[in-house]
């Protein structure tokens, strides 16, 4: 699905540099590579604070910190992502509603999200899935309209912009309150390890989340907050430095392989390509189909026989798992998050995918609905 070793040998005596240059300073914890990525990666987005952490759950969890909530108060969100978005919620004694998605862009649906709103709402959290923005304009309105504070996950697109009605362009992550985002290995900007951060441009939030993402201490011994250790190793930030230099070019791959993808599918009538907004530059951490007629699990069983890997990004929703039916949620009451469970299917998209490795995953893809 990501051909990280590829890429790694792309950018090989860069990597080593940087990490030589680390392990000769021994500074291992919070060492000058955290800071400058946390610059550097501020600067490339155009976002005035960013607070590096150990992994993208942690930096979910550190923004909700933040925010000073009392148990029980509800965060909106998604029912079809990964866990973290909800877990989090969960672990701070919070209560997470759940609102469905937009079936053709797999995000938060806004015209939903009014109906979710009670006086118990805090905060709404969407999550920018699978490479592109959730619809911000109408989230950032209900929230200002009802008081609220929007996080926003963007741990899948990182360097996705939004368009507002008025032509205004913004990153993601940028766009709320706070944002976050994961390092993990297989994001466009991966590390070699977890990693994580936060994003604000409120100096008042950035004060607080570093401090909580580092024992709650804003002077060395004296705890001001109840925080957690979570905290970027320097050898990973000097990682992130090195391919930070390259993640323009990591989103223009892509994108060309995404349209190689387009080109090669056009015309089957059993699926649906992947959408692109018109509010929201896509960056493709995924390449989803829609697969109709209940074929999805056979076309995946026949790309694994031809070699191909292919993965269900997400097949259960959240509301339905089982560590969360406390929530009260039954099957059926979020039809559009159930049914994309059952036919969602994710190609292989990275940054080293060639043209003829798309087409002979297209060219299998079309024999399996057109056999000859």
């Amino acid at each position: 699905m990501v051909d990280l070793h590829s890429q790694y040998l792309r950018i090989k005596p860069e990597i080593e540099a940087a990490m030589e240059e680390v392990i000769e300073s021994t500074a291992f914890i919070k060492g000058p590579a955290v800071s400058q990525f946390e610059e550097e990666l501020a600067a490339h987005l155009g976002i005035t604070h960013v607070i590096a952490c150990g992994n993208g759950t942690d930096a979910l969890q550190a923004a909700l910190m933040a925010l000073e909530l009392n148990p029980g108060d509800e965060i909106i969100t998604t029912p079809f992502t990964f866990i973290s978005t909800v877990e989090v919620i969960r672990v701070l004694g919070l209560k997470p509603v759940l609102v469905d998605v937009d079936p053709l862009t797999f995000n938060l649906n806004p015209e939903l999200l009014e109906d979710a709103i009670t006086e118990s709402t805090r905060a709404i959290l969407p999550v920018h899935l699978f490479g592109q923005c959730a619809h911000m304009e109408p989230i950032l309105d209900l929230a200002r309209k009802y008081g609220l504070y929007v996080i926003e996950d963007a741990a899948q697109a990182l360097g996705s912009a939004y368009r507002f009605s008025d032509g205004t362009v913004a990153p993601a992550g940028s766009l709320g309150h706070m944002g976050t985002t994961s390092f993990f290995p297989s994001k466009n900007l991966g590390a070699f390890g977890d990693g994580g951060a936060i994003f604000t441009r409120d100096a008042s939030f950035a004060t607080r989340l570093r401090a909580l993402v580092n024992h709650g201490m804003k002077e060395r011994y004296y705890y001001d907050l109840v925080g957690v250790n979570s905290r970027l190793d320097t050898l990973q930030a000097a990682i992130l430095r090195v391919k930070l230099k390259h993640l323009d070019s990591y989103h223009r791959a892509r994108q060309e392989a995404a349209a190689l993808y387009d080109e090669g599918l056009a015309g089957l009538d059993d699926i649906r390509l992947p959408l692109r907004s018109p509010f929201s530059t896509h960056i493709f951490h995924q390449y989803t189909l829609v697969v109709d007629g209940g074929r999805r699990d056979g076309l995946k069983e026949h790309l694994q026989k031809h070699g191909i890997p292919s993965m269900v990004y997400y097949p259960l929703p959240l509301h339905l798992q089982r560590a969360y039916r406390d929530l009260g949620y039954r099957e059926g009451d979020l039809p559009v998050s159930e049914s994309l469970g059952n036919t969602v299917l994710s190609l292989p998209m990275h940054t080293e995918l060639t043209p003829d490795q798309a087409m002979f995953i297209c060219t299998q893809i079309q024999n399996y609905f057109n056999p000859r």
